[in-house]
C-alpha cells in the first residue's frame, strides 16, 4: 500500500520494469530480457485486482519485444524503455483531465456528492479520475459540497481525499462510511463519483470495498451513480464481474488503526479490499473517450 491507486500501480510497474533494466551490467541483450520478463512476473504478483498493473506490464514487454527485434543496444533498449514508462505517465495524466471535463458535463450547478476512496491525483499520475471530475466540476462552477467517506479499513478517503480537496480550496465534510445513505436522504446529493480498479467487458465495476454499497443506496435514493475512470481500466478480456479477483488483506488492517490494537484480542476479521458494483447500478461510466451509459459494451 506504499503505491495504491490502480492507475499509478501500472505506472509504477512501468517505471519498475525499466529499473530493472538497469540493476545490472547485462553483458548482451538476450540476458537483458530473460532478467527483465522475470521483473514482470514478480511485478504480477503484486496486486490481483487492478488491472492497470497487467496492462502497463503487458504494454512494457511488446515494447521490449519490438526493441529486441530492432536492435542488441542495451543502452538503445534502457533508454527506449524509461521513454514508454514517461509516455505512460503523460498519457494518464491527460486521459485524467479529458475525463475530468466529460465528467463535469454531468454535474448541475451547486451540486452535493458524494466519494468513496481516493481517486485524486494521488492515485494516478496526476489530477485525478472521480476527484478529477470533482475538481473540473469545481472550476466550472457547479460544486456546492463534497461528503467524503472515511473509508474503512484503510482511510484514504479520510487521509487522502481529504487532502486532496483541502489543498483545492474545495468545500467538503468528512462522513463515516455508514452515514452515507442518511446524507443521502437528508443533504439533496445530486452524484456519487469513484474510480474503478478494473471494469469488466459488461460494465460491472470491481472498486474499493464500500462501493457497493453505495451504489445500491444511491438507487434508492435516486442519485446519480458515476464511475470515471481510464481506458486502461478496462479488461476487455473477462465478460463480467463474476470474474475478477478479489484481493483478501491482512486481519490487522480491520483490527488495528495505526499498529492500536481496537478489538478484543484473538478476534478474526473479514477483509476483502474490493467489491464489485453490477453494471445496472451504474448510471454512467466516464473515459476519456466519453461518457458511456447502461448497457455497457466495451
Amino acid at each position: 500500500m506504499v503505491i495504491r491507486g490502480a492507475p499509478a500501480i501500472g505506472i509504477a510497474a512501468a517505471f519498475g520494469i525499466v529499473l530493472a533494466g538497469k540493476e545490472k551490467k547485462f553483458s548482451n541483450s538476450k540476458f537483458l530480457n530473460q532478467y527483465i520478463r522475470k521483473a514482470c512476473n514478480d511485478l504480477k504478483k503484486t496486486r490481483p485486482t487492478a488491472v492497470n498493473l497487467f496492462w502497463a506490464i503487458e504494454r512494457m514487454q511488446e515494447k521490449l519485444k519490438s526493441l529486441s527485434k530492432e536492435t542488441g543496444n542495451i543502452g538503445y533498449i534502457q533508454k527506449r524503455l524509461e521513454e514508454e514508462a514517461k509516455r505512460i505517465l503523460a498519457e494518464d495524466i491527460e486521459m485524467n483531465k479529458k475525463i475530468g471535463a466529460y465528467g463535469a458535463k454531468l454535474l448541475k450547478k451547486n451540486s452535493v456528492v458524494i466519494t468513496h476512496c481516493n481517486a485524486g491525483a494521488l492515485a494516478t499520475g496526476g489530477y485525478g479520475t472521480a476527484i478529477g471530475v470533482i475538481t473540473s466540476g469545481w472550476k466550472s462552477g457547479k460544486i456546492k459540497m463534497v461528503y467524503v467517506d472515511e473509508t474503512r479499513p484503510y482511510l484514504q478517503g479520510a487521509r487522502l481525499t481529504a487532502l486532496e480537496l483541502k489543498q483545492q480550496g474545495i468545500p467538503y465534510r468528512l462522513i463515516c462510511d455508514n452515514m452515507a445513505g442518511h446524507i443521502m436522504k437528508t443533504e439533496k446529493v445530486s452524484a456519487v463519483i469513484v474510480g474503478a480498479d478494473r471494469i469488466s467487458k459488461n460494465g460491472d465495476t470491481a472498486n474499493k470495498i464500500g462501493t457497493y454499497s453505495l451504489a445500491v443506496l444511491a438507487k434508492y435514493h435516486n442519485v446519480k451513480f458515476y464511475v470515471a475512470a481510464p481506458g486502461s481500466t478496462i479488461d476487455r478480456k473477462i465478460s463480467s464481474g463474476s470474474e475478477i479477483p478479489v484481493e483478501e488483506r491482512a486481519e490487522k488492517e480491520v483490527t488495528t488503526i495505526f499498529d492500536r490494537l481496537i478489538v478484543p484480542k484473538g478476534t478474526r476479521a473479514c477483509h476483502p479490499a474490493f467489491d464489485v458494483t453490477p453494471s445496472k447500478l451504474i448510471s454512467a461510466i466516464i473515459t476519456e473517450k466519453g461518457i458511456f451509459k447502461y448497457p455497457y459494451s466495451f
